[in-house]
């Protein structure tokens, strides 16, 4: 038996999320059924962390255990000819040792949200970003951002649905950074809460609307009512980017 690390990048728009789910398509399912066709094997893939439905990933990172002898560059070339026409990539693959985990290993993650802010819609990336055709002010964002970095209690910025046991997590960083027609924010922290991220990005997007002032940020934090919570951004302009490991 090998656990073999996997770095994949996926297109999250047709499925239900990374989990497999009774009611539509995920990436866990279809990378399972690849290998499935693929070892005989019933196995299960393990991922860094969970996605919503329609959320990428630039890398995220899994591992799965095969009893079938394989090579890295067999099992990478296998499961993404398996795997078409899913829109998911397996872009590494190496050995690791029985006791890594992609899960409970993890000491970081990363994801990078797209807001695409020009008065035109999207035609290439229709479904990779979220198009917000009025002016944001990119600096303000940066400024009420500063206001949920560190260790907080998330709570109204968490899902009603999270199921984390704690409310309180310790966020990295948060920058706002503007990339030609784009706004950039990128988060970083151990871990996340269901939603957080799409929960502070839609109330930056408030900030930069001249909607909320950057003040505001720590009055919604400070709450810790789900109710305070200004918007929840939508899934298409999140990617997870990469899992950070010891």
């Amino acid at each position: 038996m090998t656990r073999w690390r996997l770095t994949v990048e996926f297109d999250g728009g047709p499925f239900m999320g990374w989990q497999r789910q009774d009611h539509g398509p995920s990436v866990q399912q279809a990378l399972e059924e690849a290998l499935l066709r693929m070892t005989g094997e019933q196995v299960a893939v393990h991922a860094a962390g969970r996605t919503d439905a329609g959320v990428h990933a630039l890398g995220m990172t899994a591992h799965v255990d095969v009893a079938k002898p394989l090579t890295d560059h067999r099992l990478r070339e296998g499961l993404n000819a398996l795997v078409r026409p899913a829109p998911v990539s397996v872009i590494e693959v190496s050995a690791v040792a029985d006791d890594w985990h992609a899960r409970f290993s993890c000491i970081g993650r990363r994801y990078l949200y797209r807001i695409l802010n020009r008065r035109a819609p999207p035609a290439l990336d229709k479904g990779k970003v979220w198009h917000v055709p009025v002016a944001l002010d990119a600096e303000a964002m940066a400024v009420g951002a500063t206001h949920l970095v560190g260790h907080h209690d998330f709570t109204t910025f968490r899902s009603v649905n999270c199921q984390s046991a704690s409310p309180l997590k310790t966020l990295d960083a948060l920058e706002v950074e503007r990339v030609g027609g784009e706004i950039h924010i990128r988060a970083a922290a151990r871990s996340f809460l269901h939603h957080q991220v799409r929960s502070m990005v839609g109330c930056l997007a408030l900030v930069g609307r001249g909607r909320w002032v950057p003040d505001d940020v720590r009055t919604a934090l400070d709450a810790k009512d789900r109710q305070a919570l200004g918007l929840n951004a939508p899934p298409e302009g999140l990617y997870f980017v990469e899992a950070i490991y010891p």
